[in-house]
């Protein structure tokens, strides 16, 4: 068990000031996500990107980090969840200055793919230690709580401080700030935190680790394909293909003395329902950002930063919504508030098929102020739910599985929104007759093809192409609002008639 002494019952003032150490890590890698939006640009100027590279200098990250969660969770619960957040915290930094004085897209393609490395041992580790430091469900509720609100509110502020670091300095700026935030965290996480790890002397499952990577990245890169080009055959056979390695890893957890994820652990309703429900609302909210990004961008014609920290008025809400469903699960069944949250989530995308050219832009953060409001309360609630619903030495693992989930749901997000929203806009799209078939060919891609194709035309004309694009990409975002709206609606009646009656408690998950 804990290799510390761990007080049962409620927690101090030093486990709460250990929760804002926690936080630090957990904004970092979450900023990491999307602090690149701003700086490829100035990266492909300096280093000569090719289109190619440029994808694998955004999507690495990504995929080693979802790759490697299942594995760093339960390896966490083996060598102990501080010991493995700290050497998380020295890959992040000695990768953040390696991607901030890469010379190569070579180089800062692998120092990403480390950067993943380390985000994957950071992320579980935060919340499972969260598990440690927090026994009195009430106390552990409020500080996921916050967990929640940081990692979403991490993932809004990348672009906006990618945007402002790149106005004063070069792009390594955007990574070299994670350098001195890890060293902070070196200082104080063996000062604050708790060391914590399960009694397993059984050897390491290698090849366990082997095959959760080689499940996961095939079928996350597949689905990414799928969305960005549509049904081929390889982005398919790399799903199957990863399905297939997914069904032999289930089966050595069967099988193994010390398995990586005890398969009990989804016989339990609570477990296994929040897993499901975080995956959903995962999809809602990375879908619905692909359009909103779009919008201010290409149809009220923003600039990027400007239009990232319009985007950053939504989460206003966020702070509040959090602490309002753990408060409100300690008076009803969680089950009803989790309905609830899908429910407002719904509303937002039912504001937002009100959306069009001419719409106000308080329609527009309105509508994703209500989902993301709704999406919130629903994420801490199954968090809680998930690492409250198993015994403390598996919190690791439970951790990494949801974190897991929520990358699955970000891929379907973008696949599934943006693969309707795409359809959508292709079958309402008129363009002017007149138009050059390479323009039309761009059209029909997206409105960022139309935008970039009307600059090369007479006014008169790319007038006409912006008109009918905008027309068209605002009725796409109305469908795959409606189809959100219809989905997060189903979601709310089964979630609560699935986990009506359910408690998170330690027995639970034994």
């Amino acid at each position: 068990m804990s290799t510390s002494e761990l007080t049962i019952g409620k927690a101090g003032r030093k486990e709460w000031i250990a929760l804002g150490v926690l936080a630090l890590p957990l904004l970092l890698v979450s900023m990491d996500v999307s602090v690149l939006y701003f700086a490829v640009p100035y990266i492909s100027a300096d280093l000569g990107v090719t289109a190619t590279q440029q994808l694998w200098i955004f999507d690495i990250y990504g995929f080693v980090l979802a790759g490697l969660l299942i594995t760093m969770g339960s390896l966490g619960d083996r060598i102990g969840r501080r010991r493995l957040l700290i050497f998380g915290a020295i890959a992040f930094g000695l990768a953040s200055l390696a991607a901030a004085y890469a010379q190569t897209p070579e180089q800062l393609i692998a120092a990403r793919a480390v950067l993943g490395i380390g985000g994957a041992t950071l992320m579980p580790s935060t919340l499972a230690l969260i598990r440690n430091l927090f026994h009195d469900p009430v106390q552990r509720g409020k500080a996921i709580a916050f967990w929640s609100a940081v990692m979403l509110g991490g993932i809004s502020l990348g672009p906006v401080l990618s945007g402002v670091l790149l106005e004063h300095f070069w792009w390594g700026s955007v990574f070299l700030i994670n350098t001195p935030a890890m060293v902070l965290l070196l200082i104080l996480a063996p000062l604050l935190l708790p060391e914590f790890r399960t009694a397993v002397n059984g050897r390491f499952d290698l090849f366990s680790s082997v095959l959760s990577l080689a499940a996961v990245l095939p079928v996350i890169w597949g689905i990414k394909e799928l969305a960005a080009h549509g049904v081929e055959a390889m982005p398919v056979v790399s799903i199957v293909a990863g399905l297939l390695v997914g069904y032999a890893f289930l089966r050595r957890q069967r099988t193994a003395e010390h398995p990586m994820i005890e398969l009990a652990m989804f016989r339990n309703r609570a477990f296994s329902g929040a897993l499901a429900a975080n995956t959903i609302g995962t999809l809602a909210l990375v879908g619905n950002a692909i359009f909103m990004t779009q919008y201010l961008q290409l149809v009220l014609g923003m600039g990027p930063l400007k239009a990232a920290l319009w985007s950053l008025v939504p989460s206003v809400v966020v702070g509040g919504a959090a602490p309002l469903g753990a408060a409100l699960a300690r008076k009803f069944d969680r089950a009803y508030v989790l309905g609830l949250g899908f429910v407002v989530a719904a509303g937002g995308f039912a504001v937002l098929t009100q959306m069009h050219v001419d719409s106000s832009l308080a329609v527009l953060l309105i509508g994703a102020g209500l989902l993301a409001a709704g999406l919130v309360m629903v994420m801490s609630l199954v968090t809680e739910a998930v690492v409250g619903a198993v015994a403390p030495e598996r919190a690791g693992s439970a951790s990494a599985l949801m974190e897991t989930c929520s990358e699955f749901g970000g891929a379907l997000g973008i696949a599934v929104l943006g693969s309707i929203g795409t359809a959508a806009y292709r079958s309402d799209l008129q363009l002017p007759s007149d138009l050059p078939a390479a323009a039309t060919t761009a059209a029909r891609e997206g409105l960022a093809g139309a935008t970039a194709a009307a600059a090369q035309l007479p006014a008169q004309l790319a007038d006409a192409l912006l008109a009918a694009t905008r027309h068209s990409f605002s009725h796409s975002m109305n469908v795959a609002a409606l189809v959100g709206a219809v989905l997060l609606t189903v979601t709310a009646v089964a979630v609560t008639l699935v986990l009506r009656g359910t408690t998170a408690t330690d027995e639970s998950g034994a």
